[in-house]
């Protein structure tokens, strides 16, 4: 299961899933808390006319889900031929306050008069063990209170004519036995429970009276607020005024947020256009006004491993920054640069994972190897960041932001880097890879500590740090005269890395890893690595990896196992990969090659243009978080390469 759709306003985080569904709803922070229980259960939707019942999902029901090319509101279709009806969803989370918020339209198919009764069905966990949470209907203002401790939530619908929901029903979900109060529904009736706590979900009748081939148009929503008060403030006036300015003040916001990349983006082919639109919204509803930037909102991933990715990785957040700096975009870059000074340690690195309030997330990293101590850190995220902070710079010429960063980021990342370099070989001392597998010296990673190191150094003269600069340089220096150690003559392909063993010889990795190549591209130069190098690398991967299965597309690497397919191949295709290889191709004057790459993305888009991680190297279809926030940045960044390319 996927999210083709994903809403939010940097708080209030609402994922539905392939049916319409809402199947996650993050709040108070964008990826914290998921207020439903993530790994299977989602909110329902059913309908009742005539004595015949259906809940949205099962296989009468053909749906369709997409959302807005200008605005991050959806548009999804569910069509019913038994019951006559079909349902047309325009959701969206409002970019003022925090509100999801559906606008129904119901639309009777038959030729006579029906009275058509929808049902909403809300599940919500807002504590973490599924227990103590309360559900209550409050008279007074004909809502339902769906809370523990801070978070309350508010629940109503009426229809387009004021007429509020007639009936509701609160009940147990999940606990002794209990299926859930949402059965309640089947028989056209509720019984109109009016509280009940522990594990709990409610169900809300509205009753449409429409005419032959006519419709009528529900507005319902869920306010988040952290009171009873602070909710019911915001439920009178949507009460008062409906939807409508509601959703118009949204579709505002969006078209105002996009515009400012539309003049670069003008540039680009028409499908790419609207795919970058779409791959923008994405990556802004996964960023927390706070700074942080979610990896994926898609829980669905919980189902089959030990965790989410609603983490916000360093590495991440700087690849999913970089196409909104190279168009424009400012505020989401310093708040994404303060989060990582806030997060940076006393010794200067950034650590494997965080949460978005900044507190460390988990990870699968040891600290210790064999006999010796070691960080649980990939030095790469320390690096990237670090490189981020200087195209920010190139692109905004803001002196005054990257000057306050200096002593707080810069110098303390910059130092660590300096000093974490082992004596004998001169380069950087082992972490885990980029992938967060293997702790080694990867290619990847010292081409991005070198890089990093030069940025800084940069900074360090025109801010008139010159000893910095000095030592930053001499580091880089360096890792430059060593750094021929990555190249494999035998297999005429970079390295993924190498291991200093303690008797001080080196255990090389010769595996083939996509990842060797775009580090040396991007991040390294003509004092680093030997343009013959990089093109034996390409012929090398253009061998072995790229375009070997038959979904085409390269893997990471060599025998990649991560959700391994059936039959096993090479490995599953990712996007990220496949799109370094277009860019690849755009600076070696092939742009049609990798518009080639770019058609091979969007032919494996979900309806709303939802890219995942992977997809199976066999049927094409996508495999993992969907969406990878990653994913939709790479090909935002292809198609700025491929245009510029063409304008040159």
């Amino acid at each position: 299961m996927a999210r083709p759709v994903m809403l939010g306003n940097g708080q209030l985080t609402v994922g539905l899933n392939e049916f319409g569904l809402v199947h996650d709803f993050y709040y108070p922070y964008v990826g914290l808390d998921n207020l439903t229980t993530s790994r299977s259960v989602h909110h329902k939707i059913g309908v009742w006319i005539d004595g015949s019942f259906s809940w949205v999902g099962g296989n009468d029901w053909e749906v369709s889900v997409d959302f807005e090319n200008n605005a991050l509101v959806s548009s999804v279709d569910m069509h019913n031929n038994n019951l006559q009806v079909s349902l047309h969803f325009n959701d969206f989370v409002d970019s003022e306050v925090n509100a999801f918020c559906r606008r129904i339209t119901v639309n009777n198919l038959a030729e006579s008069y029906r009275d058509i009764r929808v049902f909403m069905h809300q599940v919500f966990q807002i504590s973490r063990a599924g227990r103590a949470d309360t559900a209550l209907y409050v008279p007074e203002e004909n809502y339902i209170l769906d809370y523990k401790g801070r978070c309350c939530l508010l629940i109503y619908g009426q229809l387009d004519d004021g007429t509020e929901y007639d009936q509701f029903s609160i009940g147990n979900y999940g606990i002794e036995g209990k299926e859930g109060t949402y059965r309640d529904a089947e028989d056209g009736e509720l019984t109109n429970n009016a509280v009940e706590h522990g594990g709990v979900d409610t169900v809300l009748r509205l009753v449409c009276g429409v005419g032959a081939k006519k419709s009528k148009t529900i507005d319902y929503w869920v306010i988040a607020a952290d009171s009873q008060y602070s909710a019911e403030k915001i439920h009178k006036t949507f009460k008062a005024a409906g939807l409508d300015k509601r959703l118009s003040d949204t579709r505002e916001y969006w078209y105002e947020w996009l515009h400012i990349a539309d003049r670069r983006l003008q540039t680009v082919e028409d499908d790419y256009r609207h795919m970058a639109r779409k791959s923008l919204m994405v990556i802004k509803a996964h960023i927390d006004k706070r700074g942080g930037i979610i990896a994926s909102c898609d829980s669905s991933i919980y189902n089959f491993g030990r965790d989410y990715y609603s983490y916000v990785w360093p590495r991440d957040g700087a690849y999913a920054i970089w196409p909104l700096i190279r168009l424009g975009y400012t505020e989401e870059a310093k708040s994404f640069f303060e989060f990582c000074r806030d997060i940076l340690t006393p010794e200067g690195y950034l650590k494997h994972k965080y949460q978005p309030d900044r507190s460390i997330g988990s990870t699968w990293h040891p600290l210790i190897h064999g006999d010796r101590k070691e960080l649980a850190i990939q030095e790469d995220e320390t690096a990237v960041v670090l490189y981020m902070l200087g195209e920010y710079h190139a692109a905004s010429a803001d002196d005054t932001f990257v000057l306050s960063l200096y002593t707080t980021f810069i110098q303390p990342a910059a130092d660590f880097m300096a000093g974490f370099i082992d004596e004998q070989t001169g380069l950087p001392h082992a972490s885990y890879d980029l992938w967060e597998e293997k702790f080694l010296t990867s290619t990847y990673t010292t081409a991005c500590v070198y890089q990093a190191l030069l940025v800084a150094a940069d900074f360090a003269e025109k801010f008139e740090y010159p000893d910095d600069a000095v030592r930053w340089q001499k580091t880089a220096q360096s890792i430059a005269s060593n750094a021929k150690v990555f190249f494999n003559e035998e297999r005429q392909a970079f390295r993924k890395g190498y291991l200093l063993k303690e008797d001080g010889s080196l255990a090389f990795d010769n595996v083939i890893d996509i990842s060797s190549l775009y580090g040396v591209i991007m991040f390294g130069d003509d004092n680093i690595f030997a343009k013959s190098t990089i093109d034996a690398t390409v012929n090398t991967i253009e061998s072995i990896l790229l375009d070997q299965c038959p979904a085409g597309g390269t893997p990471r690497y060599e025998n990649d196992h991560y959700f391994e397919s059936d039959p096993p191949l090479l490995g599953n295709p990712w996007f990220v990969t496949t799109l370094w290889m277009a860019q690849y191709y755009v600076r070696t004057s092939r742009p049609e090659k990798a518009k080639y790459y770019l058609e091979w993305t969007l032919g494996k888009t979900l309806q709303s243009g939802i890219l995942s991680e992977q997809v199976n190297p066999t049927t094409g279809q996508q495999v993992s978080v969907a969406p990878l926030v990653w994913s939709h940045a790479e090909f935002i960044n292809t198609a700025l390469d491929v245009s510029k390319k063409q304008d040159t």
